[in-house]
């Protein structure tokens, strides 16, 4: 075999049509192999002789797409020190464009003993784990563009792969659960329907199940144990794993940008699926242990702020380098619209604690690629000091965690709540404005995958985690739900349909917030998980999404009836600017409007101005909210002025009907839009007019939605 010096640059395998570039950092290991693995079980081992800056490379003639490889790092193993190099393991490429197969979990792909853990262990991996696959980066993208769609016109629908696709009627069997399926017309024409413009897919970087879950017969269902921050996992493609993932992802990019839909990935550059210090190798803990990972002062360990067992050491170049190669990566070559960082608190800390100023965010500011995509945060983390809700920079948008459990407070019938719902429902100023941000900034969310689904949420008082194994001690034991009376399923006919009016309560409110609305998949047709609130872990019909048309027991009634009314939602809120505003509400009359009436006011249900006596009530759970259409201070595209129908929202989170007053002086004639009293929560026409303090009677937990033409 013919070896060339090859390039430093870039790192991975680089095929260029007639042969492939291998490059690889290691500052630990004294030496490098690099290792093409064969059918056969065989493997043919080619030293990497060239250095520069630490990183070994070599050319190889000759070696196509589809080839096997992996690394053997030859150096210290003294966890002591924090070296943990062992020529007897297989390395995964952590610039590995593909991988492939599966880990068969056992002795063999740790570095110790499990009887004796300060014993290194000489057992060879190579049969047992994952390897490294070169692909072919030539794709055919046609005319693609992404459809780079303003936050203030986005509707995120986050999803499983698997979870969205396994058991959907349309799809053929084949197709299900893989990246294919997500290409196919019927889940397309779902999302085209329900109004979605941004798909977010939960982790699709190559991942692993981890072996305490093997071992107990489940699964790393969700994904968030990420071994391959290049490459697309592999059990989500229909047709092979040696680079066939890689061609099925960007074809499925390529068809939801045709019907524009963006791509954003949820990526989780927060820690490995390495674990900690009993966890096993497989990549950058064999190759340099001490600049992939956060190590603590005694080096055998790990700083673990993620939960996980490691936390990667955002101070180091060469995780600071991976990091962002990777999201150019997945920008530029895979053509993804975005990323949502899991644990995105972890990211800013550059020492111990959270930095906004860390290198990462400096990173990713000044980067011409990555700074022009949508990024969003998940502002938390399980280290001290790790809730940063409203502490991301300007560039950021942030899931909005306050959002949540306002929203869920208010009608679950908490006291207090009512102030602190105003500001979340229009745009959580007091988080974002005073470093620039605007409403956009924040990502409204009611349930995710993490949690309750939106159907266990009316369903549920407690968590129900019983098939996770752990008995029931994982996963958040508050919730903010409430089952409305009776514990999981239930006959009772009221439930039922206080459950059917909750949700739809939420939907509604979600898509009437300001700032952008995310979804999550199967919400809009009631999904259950029948209490678990953390199935991450369930690969299974408990965690996919059970479509109406297959749905029974009454489900299919819940199920159809939500969708039409959630697709009703999203497309008023799509057909009416004043719900999705670019600017903060001023709270007086605009300039230049030539309306004397503020951009927003605020009523008690008798019809008159709030005072902040009627705010601080303990039990207050009722407002209207007056949203004046024809004072929008932002311009459109072209710098026009931008006018709308203006809008009165009722709501009333009281457990018992109240009289509402139409307030005077501010329209004269409204129309009923939305009744979440109603079986089908959107009047069919239209209604009877309303005049100005004329009475409506909401019933308990309901809102309704008036609308007076501009």
């Amino acid at each position: 075999m013919q070896v060339w010096p090859g390039e430093a640059y870039p790192l991975g395998a680089t095929y260029d049509g007639a042969g492939t570039n291998f490059a690889v950092f290691t500052e630990a290991a004294n030496r490098v192999e690099l290792c093409l693995l064969h059918d056969d079980g065989s493997e043919t081992a080619v030293e990497l002789r060239e250095s520069d800056a630490f990183v070994r490379h070599a050319y190889l003639p000759g070696v196509m797409p589809g080839q096997r490889y992996g690394f053997r790092a030859h150096g210290p193993y003294a966890p002591d020190r924090g070296l943990r190099c062992n020529s007897s393991k297989l390395l995964l490429d952590p610039y590995a464009r593909a991988i492939s197969g599966s880990i068969r979990w056992g002795e063999e792909v740790y570095g110790y003993h499990f009887d004796s853990p300060d014993k290194r262990n000489d057992l060879d991996s190579a049969p047992h784990t994952m390897t490294s696959v070169v692909v072919n980066p030539y794709f055919d993208w046609g005319d693609d563009r992404r459809p780079r769609i303003g936050y203030h016109e986005t509707v995120i629908y986050e999803a499983h792969v698997k979870g969205l696709t396994m058991r959907h009627p349309g799809l053929p069997e084949e197709l299900r659960g893989t990246y294919a399926a997500l290409a196919h017309p019927a889940i397309i024409e779902h999302l085209v329907e329900l109004g979605v413009t941004t798909l977010e897919l939960m982790p699709v970087h190559q991942f692993v199940n981890d072996h305490r879950l093997v071992d107990m017969g489940l699964n790393n269902y969700w994904g968030y144990n990420t071994i391959g921050f290049f490459a697309p996992h592999n059990a989500y493609a229909s047709w092979g794993d040696r680079g066939q993932q890689v061609l099925e992802f960007k074809s499925a990019v390529r068809a939801l940008h045709e019907a524009g839909i963006e791509v954003i990935l949820d990526v989780v550059y927060n820690h490995t699926a390495e674990g900690n210090h009993l966890g096993p190798t497989l990549s950058f803990k064999g190759l340099d242990n001490p600049q992939y990972y956060r190590l603590t002062d005694d080096q055998r360990y790990y700083m673990d702020t993620t939960g996980t067992g490691n936390s990667l050491l955002m101070r180091s170049p060469h995780v600071l380098q991976l990091i962002m190669d990777s999201l150019r990566y997945w920008v530029t070559e895979m053509h993804v619209d975005g990323f949502r960082f899991d644990l995105a608190a972890t990211l800013a800390r550059q020492f111990h604690e959270v930095d906004r100023l860390s290198s990462f965010f400096d990173l990713v500011q000044q980067d011409p690629v990555v700074s022009q995509v949508k990024l969003i945060a998940e502002p938390w983390d399980v280290g001290e000091g790790g809730y940063q809700v409203g502490n991301f920079p300007p560039l950021w948008t942030e899931w909005n965690g306050k959002y949540r459990d306002t929203v869920r407070d208010l009608w679950r019938g908490e006291p207090r709540a009512l102030a602190e719902f105003a500001s979340r429902l229009t745009g959580s100023s007091d988080l974002y404005q005073d470093d620039g941000r605007r409403p956009l900034a924040s990502i409204n969310f009611v349930t995710c995958h993490d949690g309750f689904t939106l159907h266990d949420l009316v369903s549920y008082n407690d968590k129900h985690n019983d098939a996770n194994g752990e008995d029931n001690r994982d996963g958040e034991s508050h919730n903010r739900s409430w089952n409305c009376g009776a514990e999981g399923e239930t006959n009772d006919p009221a439930v039922r349909e206080l459950r059917a009016r909750q949700m739809r309560n939420f939907i509604a409110t979600l898509m009437l917030s300001q700032g952008v609305p995310m979804i999550s998949h199967g919400d809009e047709v009631a999904r259950t998980q029948r209490g678990n609130n953390n199935a991450y872990c369930q690969d299974s019909e408990l965690a996919w999404v059970r479509w109406p048309e297959e749905a029974g027991d009454g489900a299919a009634g819940l199920g159809a009836e939500l969708l039409a009314f959630t697709r009703a939602m999203v497309w008023l809120r799509k057909d009416h600017p004043v719900f999705r505003r670019r600017r903060f509400f001023h709270g007086r009359p605009v300039e230049g409007t030539h309306d004397e009436l503020s951009d927003i006011a605020w009523f008690t249900p008798e019809g008159k101005e709030m005072t902040q006596r009627d705010w601080d009530r303990a039990q207050a759970s009722a407002l209207t909210v007056f949203l004046n259409g024809n004072a929008i201070s932002e311009p459109g595209a072209r710098g026009e002025r931008i006018t709308d129908d203006s809008f009165l929202l009722m709501f009333n989170a009281s457990p018992k009907a109240l009289d509402f007053v139409v307030p005077v002086n501010h329209g004269r004639q409204w129309e009923v839009v939305v009744d979440t009293a109603r079986t089908d929560g959107v009047p069919p026409g239209t209604e009877a007019k309303v005049q100005a303090g004329d009475g409506l009677t909401l019933v308990d937990r309901s809102m309704v939605v008036l609308r007076r033409p501009v």
